[in-house]
């Protein structure tokens, strides 16, 4: 599985609620055409405004959400994919949105300096 944060900040790769937060997230806002007909068409909304979402998840989440996850189109994910960073707002709203822990996250900081 691709890597998705560096293990010793935090191992996203043991968490994917940002995948499985919400079929409205992550939607197209800031991609080019060219960006997002690099990502496979099976992974796309059939109304083309973000990734599919099925099953609670993201189609290109591959792994169990919560234990081993990781991304299928990582090398061409979405800005907001992109931009999603543990500890951030974003991050902990989909973690306990899940269920998940955020006593664990590191402080939003660490990215930005």
């Amino acid at each position: 599985m691709p890597e998705t944060s560096p293990p010793e900040i935090f191992d996203c790769q043991s968490c994917g609620a940002c995948c499985a937060y919400s079929e409205d997230w992550p939607r197209f806002s800031l991609e080019t055409d060219e960006q997002i007909a690099a990502i496979p068409a099976k992974f796309v909304a059939a109304n083309e405004c973000g990734m599919k979402f099925e099953n609670g998840r993201c189609t290109a989440l591959t792994g169990e959400i919560g234990k081993h996850v990781g991304c299928g189109v990582y090398a061409v994910r979405p800005q907001v994919c992109r931009d999603c960073m543990p500890g951030d707002p974003e991050c902990r709203i989909a973690r306990e949105a899940l269920g998940f822990p955020v006593n664990d996250l590191p402080d939003e900081e660490i990215w930005w300096n």
